[in-house]
């Protein structure tokens, strides 16, 4: 199925959403930052099918990340998630950049279906979009 690199500084949701995308054989490469997950874009050469960042993170958040994300791979779609409504809205001027915004906490049907719409291309009109 797809590479994803996956950027939670939370243990607990990085393993959940990991196990999560390994259910439908993505191949999930897991990160504990957005330096970390800038490292891991910057090394690779066989690059991503899509990238799944929290927003609120120590060091590099998943804004800064996407950035340098978009900047060095501007085909790879970018998921962002969180729990923070302020966080949400700070994504709201990189529409352009990103696919959605994942708000926290959602099921794991919930989060398959976001890589798997992010993957594809699909925009659904029930998505919950910025703020």
């Amino acid at each position: 199925m797809a590479r994803i690199l996956l950027a939670e500084d939370d243990e607990a949701v990085r393993s959940f959403v990991k196990r999560a995308l390994e259910l439908d054989s993505h191949e999930v490469v897991a990160a504990e930052d957005g330096a970390a997950a800038a490292e891991v874009l910057a090394r690779e050469k066989a690059g991503f099918d899509l990238m799944l960042s929290d927003i609120k993170m120590p060091v590099m958040d998943g804004i800064a990340l996407a950035l340098v994300a978009a900047r060095d791979h501007p085909a790879m779609p970018i998921l962002l998630m969180t729990g923070f409504a302020d966080q949400r809205e700070r994504a709201s001027g990189l529409e352009a950049l990103i696919h959605d915004v994942i708000t926290k906490p959602f099921s794991l049907a919930e989060i398959r279906r976001a890589v798997s719409d992010a993957i594809l291309g699909i925009n659904r009109e029930n998505r919950r979009l910025y703020a």
